[in-house]
């Protein structure tokens, strides 16, 4: 354990600055855009399977209610551990509670967005816009990533639409169990 503790300060962790980068545009990334981002990421993706199947095995209005459970699940769940993690006085990452509140309500929008479309009864049609809005919450993500951790757009879009992807065959195959 010593080893691995070799260099590590018992105060704050200072992250050398990139490039171009002030202190201020540094604790936004780090107090507001990464937690923000994390949950919108997690909400987005995790919800994906248990909607899915549920449209597949039981229609419009359970992939609703199912999508509403899992986005409140996964905000209460994100949002505790973001705020419990990390009280912000080694990191310097900010206000737990503040962290927890910004992770929570991402992950809740990133869940709930494509739940939504559910509220229409025909499941083929819910089902087809529910596709489009999850390409969006993607395309939205990977812009966040390009313009606030200098993430490349298109290896951006590659990795969260392979995330998207493969949590979305895990809820077709499920469905059609």
């Amino acid at each position: 354990m010593a080893c691995i503790m070799d260099g590590v300060s018992e105060t704050a962790v200072h992250l050398p600055a990139a490039a171009g980068r002030d202190d201020a545009h540094r604790r936004l990334v780090l107090q507001r855009i990464q937690p923000g981002l994390v949950g919108l990421i997690d909400g987005t993706i995790s919800t994906l399977a248990p909607i899915f199947a549920a449209a597949y095995l039981a229609g419009s209005r359970a992939a609703l209610l199912v999508g509403l459970a899992s986005a409140l699940g996964a905000a209460i769940s994100m949002g505790l551990s973001e705020g419990l993690s990390d009280d912000g006085s080694v990191t310097g990452r900010g206000s737990s509670l503040s962290r927890g509140v910004i992770t929570g309500g991402a992950t809740f929008l990133g869940g709930t967005f494509h739940a939504l479309p559910f509220l229409i009864g025909d499941v083929t049609t819910a089902l087809f816009v529910a596709y489009v809005v999850v390409a969006c919450e993607l395309v939205a993500i990977a812009l966040v990533r390009k313009r606030f951790m200098d993430v490349a757009l298109r290896v951006s879009l590659v990795q969260v639409t392979l995330g998207g992807v493969l949590v979305s065959v895990v809820g077709i195959l499920v469905g059609h169990a």
